[in-house]
């Protein structure tokens, strides 16, 4: 039986539980237990965010050593300033805000930014205005971004198999992006690489405008799920309703997380970090 998608997401009850700052090199898996301990309950739905997992697990890049190419010039000079800042940028039906600071986009940080982008994910994700294949640069000090997880589908089961073996709970893991998928009815697309099986991963720059300017259904996007044969619409549902109930930290982008503490774009320390709460566990259960 379909089960509406009113009825979806009106089907849990949310539990946003705070954790210090996971720093590269933390046992977040030993994290995730404690926080849980006492908590959690068989048949939940434990949601952790792929950014925390990156973070911790030290796949970051610093950009202020990178050297940049000319094409990574162009969009960061051109690209992001004129056409995401007259054309695009009003299309995709994005904030004023957001849009005027796409007009003094950075050209220093901009610029190596998107090489970056350009190394690890290619031309049509370089394209994007933001989260370009994934990669992020919130909730990270100075010129840090993270990189998306490769194996995530493991590192599901692992949480999972642990959580069962410590707490002895039998729950699902699922974690998350706050990238959006978007839906046509059955059919869902992102621009970000490697999601679940059953949403397409294609077109990077392409999938965000048209999802965009056609003002598609757009939810966070389920990068691994373990423990459980839900559909790909009710991991759509658990995402988005997790996404919400998590919050977004230090800010949604590097603008806000910057204007949040009051510093510039390469500003943010670790310590200023530590001081902000985070949530990156989410847990979902039947209401």
């Amino acid at each position: 039986m379909k089960i509406p998608k009113k009825k979806l997401a009106n089907a849990y009850e949310t539990i946003a539980l705070v954790t210090p700052y996971w720093r590269p090199g933390e046992d977040y898996v030993k994290q995730i237990i404690n926080v849980l301990r006492g908590k959690v309950k068989n048949s939940d739905i434990v949601t952790v965010s792929e950014k925390a997992i990156s973070t911790a697990s030290g796949k970051l890049i610093d950009e202020s050593t990178v050297k940049a190419s000319s094409l990574a010039k162009f969009l960061a000079k051109h690209w992001m300033r004129l056409a995401w800042g007259y054309v695009l940028g009003p299309l995709c039906h994005l904030r004023k805000k957001t849009i005027g600071r796409f007009k003094t986009y950075p050209i220093a940080e901009g610029t190596k930014h998107k090489q970056v982008a350009l190394r690890k994910c290619g031309i049509l994700q370089a394209l994007m205005h933001g989260s370009e294949g994934a990669i992020d640069g919130s909730n990270l000090p100075y010129s840090l971004v993270s990189l998306p997880l490769k194996n995530a589908p493991q590192v599901a089961d692992q949480i999972r198999e642990k959580i069962q073996s410590k707490l002895g709970r039998r729950i699902a893991v699922m974690i998350i992006d706050t990238d959006k998928t978007y839906s046509f009815r059955n059919f869902h697309f992102t621009p970000r690489p490697e999601p679940i099986k059953g949403i397409q991963s294609h077109g990077g720059f392409f999938a965000y405008f048209f999802g965009r300017l056609f003002r598609l259904e757009k939810r966070a996007t389920p990068i691994a799920v373990s423990g459980s044969g839900m559909s790909v619409e009710e991991a759509l549902q658990v995402a988005e309703t997790a996404n919400r109930a998590r919050g977004f930290g230090a800010g949604r982008n590097v603008w806000d997380m910057a204007d949040k503490l009051n510093v510039s774009l390469t500003g943010v320390t670790w310590d200023m970090l530590e001081k902000i709460e985070h949530t990156p566990i989410v847990i979902l259960r039947h209401g």
